[in-house]
């Protein structure tokens, strides 16, 4: 399909939520570009891969199913396979909460807590991105696929992530602005919006609110994860 002047689509590769307002990125592109047709970009994907024409599955979404489909057919080629979606929310809370869990990750890993510690905060931090993606209408089909449960893997198990690699530096002990060492990580101005955001809808998130008061130089990282560790028992959501 062809689309008119007056509904060019603009599709957001960022991954996150504004600070100061708490806006989704294609709230932010209905925003400032009223007659776009929003559309958010999503998935398991390191930027060298993709340049490099290593084989990389992503997820597109757009309100409309059409819109969806003709924007996915056009970007995708065969090592960049782009799956369409109408979830929009689903994709871009997905994007946004994988960021924030990352750093946890990189905690445990700087850290060096071990392999079993590893995959439960992954674990656990992917039952609080589901909790708060239901709060939001996300369907569960996106959460579990690319832009969920595959984002959240390959962010929380690998160097090549900035937040996972920040979290490692804090783990090992610098202090979060020299944890970036120069370079953007999503994650660390994601969290206290996602914490917030989590909050205003009642929705508990342990690992998330320990990373922010982490960032937010509220808590130290090991005061973290004693808070964490002492949490009461409970049975597993």
């Amino acid at each position: 399909m062809s689309f008119r002047h007056i509904d060019t689509p603009v599709i957001a590769a960022a991954k996150g939520i504004e600070q100061q307002t708490l806006a989704f990125m294609t709230d932010i592109i209905t925003d400032t570009v009223p007659h776009a047709v929003p559309a958010i970009l999503s998935g398991p994907s390191f930027a060298l891969d993709v340049a490099r024409g290593l084989p990389t599955a992503v997820t597109l979404a757009a309100q409309d199913p059409a819109h969806a489909q003709a924007l996915a057919q056009a970007i995708g080629v065969p090592a960049f396979r782009v799956y369409h979606s109408t979830d929009v929310r689903g994709v871009e809370i997905g994007g946004a909460a994988k960021n924030v869990l990352a750093i946890a990750a990189g905690i445990v890993a700087g850290k060096r807590l071990g392999a079993s510690a590893a995959a439960a905060l992954t674990t656990r931090g992917f039952a609080e991105l589901a909790r708060f993606g239901a709060a939001f209408g996300a369907r569960p089909a996106t959460l579990m696929g690319l832009a969920g449960l595959g984002d959240l893997i390959l962010t929380c198990s690998s160097a090549q992530s900035r937040n996972f690699s920040l979290g490692v530096a804090l783990g090992q002990g610098a202090e979060p602005q020299a944890a970036a060492a120069g370079k953007l990580a999503e994650g660390v101005f994601t969290a206290s919006a996602l914490v917030a955001l989590a909050q205003r809808e009642g929705v508990e998130m342990p690992i998330s609110a320990a990373v922010a008061a982490v960032l937010a130089r509220k808590l130290t990282v090991d005061a973290a994860i004693e808070a964490l560790l002492m949490r009461p028992f409970r049975a597993e959501e």
